[in-house]
């Protein structure tokens, strides 16, 4: 049984201030409301200190937006893993579609990280998705398979359980437009079997797989109740507890 998996990436959004004050608001009610599914919230570098000390207790799991796929030296800008893990961060957001398309990383650049990562025991959620022309082309199911057969490159089959994939159509990300649930599902099934022809049935059957794409409170319902999606990686609705609370306890 596939526990479902919703997360938060804050992106560049609130101070360490800000971020400490949420997530302590955060993590009360996540404690109180008695959810099922497990939580990760991904702050700016800057915040992640202060924020994992705001939700220690909570379950409440803190995640880096990103990282270099270097241990040391000189990589001016960059936060390396074990700097990373040195402050009790063990969960990496590896991939975003922003990642890609405004700092130019390709699939071999974000394999590199999620191989350091995973080298280090981290959890990762790597990243998959199309743009509107590669889906206006019908290049949907080459683009999936391609981030994902390069993406996962010599990861092995018994380091799969520390992964997990998100599919972020990119046109949908904060967009306000939404893959309906039939596409979603649709896009999740066919990663699922890419990962079962890359391993085996029962990886792929074991794999959780998120849906990222303008989430919201009105649509987490539906997009969960499809059978191939276990959870989402969510936006702007994740800044603000009247809307991320509502996600997280979508079963309610």
């Amino acid at each position: 049984m596939r526990r479902p998996y919703i997360a938060g990436n804050w992106k560049m959004n609130l101070t360490p201030s800000e971020g400490a004050e949420y997530a302590k608001k955060l993590g009360e009610a996540v404690k109180n409301a008695g959810v099922d599914c497990r939580v990760m919230i991904a702050p700016s570098f800057v915040s992640l200190p202060a924020v994992s000390e705001a939700v220690k207790g909570t379950g409440i799991t803190v995640a880096a937006q990103n990282m270099a796929n270097h241990l040391s030296g000189a990589y001016t800008g960059e936060v390396s893993p074990e700097m990373l893990k040195d402050i009790g961060i063990n969960d990496v957001i590896l991939g975003h579609s922003e990642r890609r398309q405004y700092y130019g990383e390709t699939d071999e650049i974000i394999n590199s990280k999620v191989l350091l990562a995973i080298s280090l025991k981290m959890e990762v959620v790597l990243c998959v998705g199309e743009t509107l022309e590669e889906r206006e082309e019908g290049k949907l199911e080459e683009i999936l398979e391609r981030q994902l057969r390069v993406g996962l490159k010599d990861v092995l089959p018994e380091e799969m359980p520390r992964i997990t994939i998100a599919y972020e159509p990119v046109w949908a990300i904060g967009t306000g437009r939404t893959a309906t649930p039939e596409d979603a599902d649709a896009a999740h099934k066919f990663i699922r079997e890419t990962v079962a022809s890359i391993y085996s049935e029962d990886i792929a059957n074991n794999l959780i797989i998120q849906y990222g794409g303008s989430v919201k409170p009105g649509n987490i319902r539906a997009l969960m109740e499809k059978e191939n999606i276990d959870g989402a990686l969510v936006g702007g609705a994740s800044l603000k507890l009247e809307d991320f609370l509502p996600i997280i306890t979508y079963s309610k």
